[in-house]
């Protein structure tokens, strides 16, 4: 039994206990019209606008409009594009029109890829999942879905948008003549995929853009997002992320230098107490949560990189304290290792932290086994977390700064003022190669996934700063 699209998803939504929302129908229109018209279309809309959700029953619903459709569905990564190829099945499963479509043969109905019952025998299965790096050739489909093909890791510099830009442009080797393609996702780079003008990747295609707030200031989902629900958002993301995952915009880097003004400054230090055998670390009498410290290690030349820990506290109503910054100047290479291992010893012990995270690149290689012999020298319980930063370090810092900046919740103590970073600050360009190590190593601290630090110690003792969960 066929239906429109629309009729579909009103079915699956009664079936699962959901109302059918004003923007759902909008996508539903847009899709009807696309597989009508054979055309090629960019759907966009606000992240957890459940555009995925209709995308999937979009898929199901072709194959009870033509069973003998093939479907690729193509992802940044393999997993993400399984993830929409499983639900696409499970809706076939379940939906009362698609009960005909599922095989006799199990083996039709595997997790990344499905063949329905189809008058046609074809070498091709109905849907397949397939990573953006994964070798389609010899694959034939109707219909490609890319979902999210542009995310940090495939655009955050400009040769891996060139790389991106050249394996799609591959899709049209797969496409049939009388197929269509359809891109959905959230811009994440001012140089986006998903531009429609003239010049675009896009252009001319059809589009639909659904941010969360239209023109008259409205949300575009109301029973799920409020206003204040969005304000809310705006604050904790910060505008760049805001404005790109939610409001659509293609954001550049450039228009968010940090802005020193927004820094908050305090003084004191930290009071350590215990009770009921639990660790109270407070700060101007505020008790903190949890602790994040990141040491980006370099040689510590003068002319070179510098060599740079961090550490970050963070309360329980999200405010961030940059405690301790200290850029490690080595009296010589040959004592490098030694004479900074030391230093961070000394900051782990005075500041009460339970784990460093030390960035592996470079001369980080060798450096984790260094630091936990001399923690284990001096009898300081301290975990040594190995990091390797992948992503693009202007895109870091921008991506750590933009909403603690933002919505004012971070807090500098006053020796920083001593140090280089306000410079770095200041000086901070995205498009040219300045001073940022202090501002790297915060970046860390503030991405990382903070330490809690109201876990008991078994001992403590306060002449040599000992401590053990």
């Amino acid at each position: 039994m066929k239906s429109s699209f629309l009729e579909f998803i009103w079915i699956w939504d009664k079936i699962q206990n959901l109302n059918l929302p004003k923007h759902h129908r909008k996508m539903a229109v847009f899709l009807t019209d696309l597989y009508q018209n054979r055309k090629n279309g960019l759907l966009m809309a606000f992240r957890n606008s459940g555009k995925s959700t209709i995308v999937g029953l979009f898929g199901a619903w072709l194959l009870t409009q033509d069973p003998n459709l093939r479907l690729l569905i193509l992802s940044a990564d393999h997993n993400l594009a399984k993830k929409m190829v499983h639900h696409m099945r499970q809706i076939i499963e379940r939906h009362p029109l698609t009960v005909d479509l599922k095989p006799k043969n199990s083996d039709e109905w595997a997790s990344d890829r499905f063949t329905v019952r189809r008058p046609q025998k074809l070498r091709d299965p109905s849907v397949l999942a397939a990573g953006l790096m994964a070798n389609t050739t010899g694959c034939r489909a109707d219909i490609i879905i890319c979902d999210d093909v542009e995310i940090p890791k495939t655009c955050d510099t400009a040769g891996k948008r060139t790389l991106l830009r050249q394996k799609l442009g591959e899709l049209d080797y797969i496409l049939t003549p009388q197929g269509f393609m359809l891109f959905i996702g959230t811009p994440h780079t001012a140089d986006t995929l998903y531009k429609t003008d003239v010049g675009g990747y896009l252009e001319n295609w059809a589009t639909l853009k659904i941010p969360i707030l239209d023109k008259g200031g409205q949300s575009a989902w109301p029973e799920r997002f409020s206003l204040e629900k969005i304000e809310k958002l705006r604050i904790r993301s910060g505008p760049n992320k805001f404005l790109s995952q939610m409001m659509l915009k293609p954001v550049l880097l450039m228009e968010s230098r940090l802005d020193i003004n927004r820094l908050k400054f305090y003084d004191g230090d930290l009071v350590y107490r215990e009770s009921n055998g639990r660790a109270i670390l407070t700060l101007n009498g505020i008790r903190l949560k949890s602790v994040s410290c990141w040491w980006d290690p370099a040689f510590g030349s003068p002319n070179g990189d510098k060599s740079v820990v961090a550490c970050v506290f963070f309360d329980e109503a999200g405010n961030a304290y940059l405690h301790r910054l200290l850029y490690l100047c080595v009296p010589s290479q040959a004592e490098a290792t030694a004479y900074q291992c030391a230093a961070v010893r000394e900051l782990v012990q005075n500041c009460f932290i339970p784990s460093v995270h030390l960035e592996t690149n470079g001369i980080g290689k060798f450096l984790p086994a260094l630091l936990r012999q001399e923690f284990a020298k001096t009898h300081t319980s301290c975990a040594v977390l190995e990091e390797t930063s992948r992503q693009n370090k202007v895109a870091r810092i921008v991506s750590a700064f933009d909403a603690p900046l933002m919505n004012g919740s971070l807090w500098v103590h006053e020796s920083v003022k001593s140090t280089p970073f306000l410079d770095e600050m200041r000086d901070f360009q995205t498009h040219t190669n300045t001073h940022d190590d202090g501002l790297d190593a915060v970046a860390g601290c503030l991405l990382a996934e903070p330490v809690h630090i109201h876990r008991p110690w078994t001992s403590f003792t306060k002449q040599n700063l000992e401590w053990r969960f």
